[in-house]
């Protein structure tokens, strides 16, 4: 076998071949196309050119390959939001739009907390919209939603179309997001307590589904630490060579005299001195 596998460039070959015995009843319907089309003959790229200037260096082979840096005002943007509102990422998004433009459906002429300007009767915002006109504009932004990528949005629109500058712009586009955060969560609290005086209960909030979290996980870390501390302990007292209870010797009472004395008939170093017994006689 050889390094390399042709067996794709010869597939119109093999078909050829088992047409012409009769192998196969028709051509399949890549046939044709593979005919007027064959694969490419070419396994690697193609060698880099010299550059007519010998003296001119060329470029390094590692980077003629390299995909270019795709840089999109978006990006800095993005990156000076998140950057002083690190939480933001926090908060889940759906990220699935149906053919990807959908930044474009919505008009970033709208302030984002367009909601809370709704004129009354008879009266006109400050962009000239009645309640009409307001209503129309609610038909085409009321799915649009309010997060930081559409402080990033109105930011670049503001950018673009208005003289303000980036300083200006991104305060505006951000307070419009607060404003309209702030008057949600409003809505929210009294929504809550309304619904509570009339007998509503509600399960448990994040916080206290934080704090019951945070025990659990206490506890069991705190199992683990005294299984730990024991089996650390263990290891310690096993790496002595001698016992650590009982290990000193046992010092007993001195003898006394009459013990001594039965056994002074068997000691050599006593007066008496001790008897042979066999072997060479003892001279005079």
């Amino acid at each position: 076998m050889g390094r390399y596998s042709f067996a794709a460039q010869n597939v119109h070959k093999t078909a050829s071949q088992l047409l012409h015995a009769n192998r196969i009843p028709a051509p399949p319907p890549w046939y044709p196309i593979v005919a007027s089309t064959p694969p490419s003959t070419r396994l690697t790229r193609p060698p880099l050119q010299r550059p007519n200037n010998p003296n001119k260096a060329s470029k390094k082979s590692s980077r003629l390959f390299k995909p270019l840096s795709l840089k999109y005002t978006e990006d800095q943007l993005r990156w000076e939001y998140y950057n002083d509102h690190p939480w933001e990422l926090a908060r889940p998004r759906v990220v699935l739009e149906d053919d990807g433009k959908d930044r474009e459906v919505y008009d970033w002429s709208v302030p984002l907390d367009y909601t809370l300007r709704r004129p009354l009767a008879g009266q006109r915002d400050e962009f000239g919209r009645g309640p009409v006109e307001w209503e129309e504009v609610m038909e085409t932004q009321g799915s649009r939603p309010i997060n930081g990528e559409a402080v990033i949005q109105r930011w670049q629109y503001l950018l673009t179309h208005t003289a303000l500058s980036n300083a200006a712009a991104y305060d505006m586009a951000r307070k419009e997001l607060y404003r309209f955060r702030h008057q949600k969560e409003v809505e929210t609290r009294v929504a809550r307590e309304e619904s509570q005086a009339v007998g509503g209960y509600f399960g448990l909030g994040p916080l206290e589904v934080g704090e019951i979290l945070e025990d659990k996980a206490y506890e069991n870390w705190k199992e683990w630490a005294v299984k730990e501390t024991q089996a650390l302990r263990a290891l310690q007292g096993s790496a002595y060579t001698g016992n650590e209870e009982g290990s000193e010797l046992e010092v007993g009472e001195p003898a006394t005299e009459g013990a001594l004395e039965e056994v002074s008939g068997s000691i050599p170093g006593s007066k008496s001195g001790q008897t042979a017994r066999g072997g060479a006689a003892v001279r005079p």
